[in-house]
Order: C-alpha cells, then structure tokens, then sequence
C-alpha cells in the first residue's frame, strides 16, 4: 500500500498512562523539598503553560513557587538532588541494569495500546515512530518490552533538546521520509497530550513551512474518568486554543482516522 502519511507519537500519556509513575514521582518529589504533594490540577496547570516538558524541571518549579507563595525558609534543593530523587522513586533500580531488577512506580503504568494497534496503522499506509521526553531506558522498556515493538523509531530525552523544540519531531521524520521535507513529502502528524506537543508541530512549520504538519491532541488519561469531564473539556479547549488540529476521545480514533486528515 502506498504511504499516506507519518505518524509520531509521544509516550507518556499517549501510549502509557503515567498517572502513578511519573506524576505520582513527581508529586513525591515535590512533597520530599517543601512538605507539600501537588495535585493533578496543580501539575496540568504548569503544563498548560506550554513549556515545563521535563518532569524534573516542573518538580523543581513547583518546589521554587511553593517556597515564595508561602514564603518558607527552606533552601531549594540542586537539580541533581532533583533528579536522583525522582529517578529513585521512579525506577527504583538502576535505569541502566535490567529491568527486571526494576522495583519503582514504573511497574505500575498502565498500556493504551497493544502491537496490533501499530500493526494496523502500518497497513492503513501510517508510517509511525516517537519522540518523547522520558529518558530512553524508560521509553525502550514499554515499547519493546511491554508493547512488544521491534527497535522502533524513538527520539528520547537523550537524543535532541526538550519540547517544543521541534528539533527531534524534525530529525525523526527526515530519518523516515529522508532528508528533505517539503511539500512534495507525505504529511506529518504528531500527536501529544500536552500544550508542549502542539507547540512542538507549530515549531516545526516555522522550520519548514511547505511541510504539511499536523497537531492531533489528546487528554492524558487521569482526565477521562467521568468525575474528570469537566476539567477534561477544559483540558482540551486548551489544546485547541494552542493551535490542535485535531482532539481525539481515544488513541484507538487513529485506527479509523479520517484519511482526508491527509
């Protein structure tokens, strides 16, 4: 079948739901340097903003606001202290042993998406791939361990500058499409959950504006609980406002997405 379109995909919320294993590290983090645990609320508020993509960033953020709203006289912590806090809480092992001596939250994320899922794409004519902020231990453990995907295409946090820089979206899509993109390429899509990942396409057609790019976004999953639908609609005019083309109810839509997207 001849290729219709590109499709890259960011993880965490997207693929997995991270709800009790990045969030819940970073909410632990936050509570270790200041004695206060933030909500989803307060952790979807600062992503909003468009530019807090790296958990470790946003755990030192809110520690930082938090110490001047209440005006504590608490030293804010190094990054480094940040870090090996949140990796320690997260992966509860060596992120560069095997996993299976792996004790920390991220045992406990939950999968969106199985192979078949991929498997479909790619024979609706959907090139697919991932860039990603999570580091790239923790994004090979779901796509090939769990998912059970074969050395997919990944950008990881090691491999380009954070979101929404759009220089990994970019590196990535010329690595599949080759290296010049430009009107005469197939479309581009990404799809992501947060205002970082729309920022990340906008980015993008700056770079190369006769490129066809295409911001699909989607709620993180702690939003899809009834008792959530309000913040959830919330959510998602937000991501509209940002620029989505695109909002999906589910990541399963993209089985039956709309060719003409294309």
């Amino acid at each position: 079948m001849k290729n219709l379109g590109l499709i890259l995909f960011d993880i965490d919320g997207v693929i997995r739901s991270v709800e009790k294993s990045y969030r819940l590290s970073l909410k632990k983090t936050v509570y270790k340097f200041s004695g206060w645990e933030p909500g989803y609320i307060d952790i979807d508020s600062a992503k909003n903003e468009g530019i807090w993509n790296n958990d470790w960033d946003l755990s030192l953020e809110l520690i930082k606001r938090y110490i001047r709203k209440e005006n504590l006289s608490l030293e804010i912590p190094l990054r480094e202290e940040i870090v090996k806090c949140f990796e320690e809480l997260y992966f509860g092992g060596d992120p560069n042993k095997d996993s299976k001596y792996w004790s920390g939250f991220i045992t406990n994320e939950d999968l969106l998406v199985d192979k078949k899922f991929f498997d479909l794409l790619q024979s609706n004519g959907i090139i697919w791939g991932f860039v990603s902020g999570a580091e790239s231990a923790s994004a090979k453990f779901v796509l090939e361990k769990r998912i059970g995907l074969e050395s997919p295409p990944l950008i990881a946090m090691e491999d380009a500058p954070s979101k929404p820089d759009p220089k990994g979206f970019i590196d990535l899509s010329k690595k599949l499409l080759g290296d010049k993109l430009g009107q005469s390429n197939i479309p581009i899509a990404y799809v992501g959950d947060t205002i970082a990942d729309i920022n990340t396409v906008i980015n993008a057609r700056g770079k190369i504006p006769s490129q066809k790019f295409i911001s699909i976004g989607i709620a993180p999953p702690h939003l899809h609980l009834k008792s959530r639908l309000k913040e959830r609609n919330s959510y998602e005019t937000n991501l509209r406002n940002a620029g989505a083309d695109l909002i999906l109810n589910s990541i399963n839509e993209l089985k039956d997405i709309n060719l003409k997207l294309f």
